[in-house]
This record gives C-alpha cells, structure tokens and sequence, in this order.
C-alpha cells in the first residue's frame, strides 16, 4: 500500500532568502507497506520549480502498488514526489532486508559530517549579530541576493572573523554585481558563490571571468542536467528534492565528479527524515549543507543529531 500525507512543521525562526521568507516547513510523507514492512520518506515540493504539496500527493497516489525503485525512475519525474516515494522505497528494503540502505547501495558506512549552518537575509547589523552567535561553527553559509550585499557580507566577517564562508544569492545577481563583488568576496575569504545568476538566464557565466568559484543551484536538478553546466559552473549543489530521490542523487554524484565538477549536497528546509537519506549522498562532498532542520521548532522522532559544526548519521529507527 502507498498512501501520502501533508504535513507541517514550525520554524522557530523566520527563514528569509532573496525571494521572500517562510515560518515553516509544509512536507509530503509517502508511505510504502509489504508484506508486513513499512517504509517511509519525505519531500517537500517547491514552487520555484512549479511544485505544490496536492499535485505531489496526487502523484503518489497514483503510483501503482507493486512499483519498484527502477521503474520509479521512469514513472515519476525528478522532483519531491518521486523523492519522497524513493526514499521510501529505499527504507522499505533496508527494513525487510535487515541491512542498512547504505549497505545496500554499496557505500560505505557514513559518518559525521562538517556541515555548513545558514545565515538568513537580513539587515547588515542582524547579520553581524547572528554571525557573532555562530562564529563557533565550520562553515557559515550566508544568504545573499541583492545590489546592496557588501555591508552583509563584510557584518558577517566582523561577526565571526574566522569561519570558513560561503554565499548564496538565489538567482538575486546580475552579471555585473557578480564582476564587482567577486574580488570583495575573495577578500573576506568566501570560497564560492551558489547561483548567483538566474537559471535560464545564466549563460554569461561562460562569458565572464570566474575568481570566485560558482555553484548551480537552481540550475542543476538530475544527471542529465550536468553537462550543461560545464563552462558555466564550478560546483554543483546536489538536492534530494531536484534529483528526484536517492537513487538519481548517487547517479548525479558520480556524473559530477565525472564531468570535474565539484560536489555539494543541500537540502531544503525540512525534517530529519528528508537529511538521513542525504547523509549517505553527502560522504565525501566538497560541501554540505544539511541543517535543515536545525532551526526546527519540531522535528520527527529519533531526529538527527548536530554538534557545533556536525551532522551525524540518522538512526534506523529514524531512516534506512
């Protein structure tokens, strides 16, 4: 049986990037049972790429009973539907199996992981002042997308002198303020820049001198769409909810490091359940940016653990 589910969870803080801020998370559950065995996974479908949680429902509901991972792959498109569904299916076997997904997959076992923790777009002084609250941290990635971002990123700086940074603009740049800013940034120590150009309107990234090395967001979803990045992108930032599950994010991995591009794996704001899966995805990334839940006013049961600067691998009683 495959059933799905809307559900919602309260930030305790506002999440603000460039395109508008949310309080919460609203989530799809997919729910695969077999022969006694439960599986589960989650999405959360995005209206940047023309998602919305009922459509999603009703995708999976459609699903036929039997379906398998493999035909999964054709029968739904890339996107949080299928991931939920996928990920579900991959919990299902790890528990009728008795063996970790991770296992099953052929990887290796998982560990902790460095993690960036995100800063929201805010007022210069705000910034500083959450900077300053983080500053233990590895790595800060801090939300950007504006003409007027050098006071932030400078407040940042002051904030937490030390911390490893990297910027995200959310499509929110022109070519021009990517131009001027990239030697401001390079000076702060940023190391790269996520999206800084809007996707389909990004090809002058090819034209353009790139200091500060640039990642695909918006612009990169499955494997297919990688080589298409080559000769405008540096970095990749690979997502459950893009790629369409755990299945095609492995796939997408091993294209990107086979094209030379650089590897992140992110998240959107969601729960543990949507990080345990992408955990295993993460392992030997460049970067990773998996604290969506961190800021969570509730999260599910037996969640992920974070310490000051880690993620670390889900329990089974949690995921796979």
């Amino acid at each position: 049986m495959i059933t799905a589910q809307a559900e919602t969870f309260p930030l305790r803080n506002p999440f603000t990037i460039s395109r508008g801020s949310k309080t919460e998370a609203r989530v799809v559950t997919a729910t695969v049972t077999r022969d006694g065995y439960r599986g589960w996974g989650e999405g959360l479908p995005y209206p940047r790429y023309g998602e919305t949680v009922e459509e999603a429902i009703a995708a999976i509901l459609a699903l036929p009973e039997g379906i398998t991972r493999a035909d999964l792959q054709a029968a739904m498109k890339p996107g949080a539907a299928r991931n939920a569904v996928d990920c579900a299916l991959w919990d299902l076997e790890a528990k009728a199996s008795g063996k970790p997904v991770w296992r099953l997959a052929g990887l290796s076992e998982p560990r902790p992981l460095e993690i960036a923790f995100t800063l929201s777009l805010d007022s210069p002084e705000a910034m500083r002042a959450a900077a300053a609250r983080n500053a233990h941290r590895a790595v800060l990635k801090v939300k950007l997308g504006t003409p007027a971002d050098m006071p932030r990123i400078e407040a940042v700086r002051q904030g937490a002198p030390k911390v490893r940074l990297i910027v995200d603009a959310n499509e929110g740049w022109t070519p021009e303020v990517y131009t001027d800013l990239a030697p401001h940034l390079i000076r702060l120590g940023v190391e790269m820049v996520e999206q800084p150009l809007p996707q389909g309107a990004d090809a002058m990234l090819a034209e353009i001198a790139r200091p500060l090395p640039v990642c695909a967001d918006e612009s990169a979803h499955d494997a297919a769409s990688l080589p298409g990045l080559l000769g405008k992108y540096d970095v990749v930032n690979l997502k459950l909810d893009k790629t369409g599950g755990l299945t095609e994010a492995l796939r997408a991995r091993d294209e990107a490091r086979r094209l030379g591009l650089k590897v992140m794996v992110g998240c959107m704001i969601s729960t543990s359940l949507s990080m345990a899966p992408a955990i295993l995805v993460a392992q030997g990334a460049d970067w990773s940016d998996l604290d969506g839940p961190a800021d969570m006013a509730q999260d599910r049961p037996h969640p992920v653990v974070y310490d000051d600067r880690h993620i670390h691998p889900a329990s089974p009683l949690l995921w796979g």
